[in-house]
């Protein structure tokens, strides 16, 4: 009875060794590229209350996503499906274009500036992008083709008193009331040498230039951007606008 006893006990003992033998061969969940090893061969493991990370695997390579950090000025812009350029410093030339798949709800603060973050999925069939690299991403909005254009500094140009008494005119600005409509403007329009103001209605923007979609204006026409007097300290010549020109027919304005 005592053999017997003993039989049985070896017997589990060996049961015990064979399971712990299976758990030496560790099968990867997919076919993929190993990223990073942790380990080496033949290093001993030990779960303990934890699982230890052993390899890092990406599935597939040849198609990406990019995490960005959109400020929360701005995230109400994003859409999903929206179309997103990057460029990564290993190819400063190159211009990478995605599509935005998911926008995702949960902030995160860094230097007290909240951000969320915008999923971009992309295409690398040249294996050109690698994991860790940091992308410089720009969402188009929004795009308009044969635009025609005035710069940004039109728009804010204002003739002070001093201007228009040197140029013999009274103040007859007419500035948008603040209950009217936001897209309607008023720029300044050199016809022979003296500014005449011209209501314009305004489309998007990239912050530099804004699309003009009606109103008194047409390709290159002078728009006047700033003006000084003979007693300015940038020696302006007395009441002489300067003016920019109207930009052409664009083709893309984002």
């Amino acid at each position: 009875a005592a053999l017997e006893g003993r039989l049985a006990q070896t017997r589990a003992a060996l049961n015990q060794a064979r399971v712990n033998l299976g758990y030496t061969t560790i099968t990867s969940p997919i076919d993929g590229i190993v990223v990073s090893r942790s380990v080496d061969v033949g290093q001993t493991v030990a779960a303990s209350f934890q699982a230890p990370t052993l390899f890092v695997l990406a599935e597939d390579l040849r198609k990406m996503q990019v995490d960005t950090s959109v400020p929360e000025a701005d995230i109400g812009r994003i859409r999903t499906g929206m179309e997103a350029t990057f460029r990564v410093d290993a190819y400063p030339s190159k211009r990478f274009v995605g599509r935005v798949r998911q926008v995702r709800n949960a902030p995160q603060t860094v230097q007290n500036v909240i951000t969320y973050d915008a999923v971009v999925d992309v295409e690398n069939p040249a294996l050109e992008l690698r994991p860790g690299m940091t992308a410089n991403v720009t969402f188009v909005h929004d795009h308009r083709t044969d635009a025609l254009r005035i710069p940004n500094a039109a728009l804010r140009f204002r003739p002070s008193p001093e201007v228009l008494a040197a140029m013999g005119r009274r103040d007859d600005r007419r500035r948008r009331r603040e209950d009217g409509p936001s897209d309607r403007r008023t720029v300044y329009v050199l016809r022979g040498d003296r500014p005449v103001a011209v209501e314009i209605r305004v489309g998007i923007t990239d912050g530099s230039v804004t699309e003009v979609l009606e109103g008194g204006l047409s390709v290159r026409d002078r728009v006047v951007t700033d003006a000084t007097t003979s007693g300015s300290t940038n020696g302006g010549s007395g009441g002489r606008p300067s003016g920019g020109m109207m930009g052409g027919p664009g083709r893309r304005l984002f």
